[in-house]
């Protein structure tokens, strides 16, 4: 499963939603990263492959970052590290 992160402007908790599909998921990616650049901001609406009843509409003008993240095999994330956007230096510690 590949998630993918919206944080809007003014709030402080990513939405997201999930594709199956490694394709979908980038197009997805893809196509949000490229309505924040877009003029004039229009709505995207968005749906969950998880959580069908799940749909989403923003405006493109409130989205501040995006983010594609695929889900690992095993037991979830290592200890200390919670989901969501990394705010680090571009990597991540060992």
């Amino acid at each position: 499963m590949f998630t993918i992160e919206l944080i809007l402007r003014g709030n402080p908790v990513a939405l997201a939603v999930q594709r199956k599909d490694q394709t979908a998921a980038g197009d997805l990616y893809a196509k949000i990263r490229d309505a924040m650049s877009a003029s004039p901001p229009r709505a995207i609406e968005l749906t969950c492959d998880k959580v069908p009843e799940k749909h989403l509409a923003v405006m493109s003008s409130d989205v501040v970052a995006v983010q594609l993240t695929a889900a690992k095999s095993g037991s979830g994330a290592p200890m200390g590290m919670r989901a969501g956007f990394f705010a680090g230096g571009g990597e991540e510690e060992e």
